[in-house]
């Protein structure tokens, strides 16, 4: 008989557990969804501001490489130094593409230089960034944002 009086108190005891046990996983999974999108924004941006900072040398260094045949010595090292971060952050066809433009520019500097009634001949070869940009571009897509 005092078995029937205690059913209820135990199957209120057991969906108020029931509650508390789902609101803190509830709280938990999100927690952790939150962070991962943190992390997976912070991961993009670090990688944004990278590949920027390489066009933005890489553009300044092939610039002088075009007109200059002195290299600039401590551009390319920023340059490569740049090519060194990517080995840590980024794919290998990144950091491929990046070495790809380093020797562009390295060959530039090597070769004679341009003078802008030369533009239409070597409109082609003017973009050594092409390569790099489209393999940013495929890497950022294929990060899964979850």
């Amino acid at each position: 008989m005092n078995t029937i009086y205690y059913a209820p108190a135990f199957a209120a005891f057991g969906g108020s557990a029931f509650g508390a046990i789902s609101t803190i996983v509830t709280g938990w999974v999100t927690r952790r969804r939150r962070l991962r999108e943190r992390h997976y924004s912070r991961s993009i941006s670090k990688r944004e501001r990278l590949y920027r900072s390489f066009i933005e040398e890489a553009s300044r260094v092939y610039a002088d490489a075009l007109i200059s045949d002195k290299s600039e010595i401590p551009q390319l090292v920023n340059l490569y130094a740049l090519i060194g971060r990517m080995r840590i952050l980024s794919s290998d066809q990144v950091v491929q593409a990046a070495e790809r433009a380093g020797r562009v520019i390295i060959e530039t500097y090597l070769s004679p230089n341009r003078e802008f009634g030369d533009l239409p001949e070597f409109m082609e070869e003017m973009d050594p960034l092409r390569g790099f940009g489209e393999a940013c571009r495929r890497e950022l897509h294929s990060i899964p944002s979850h």
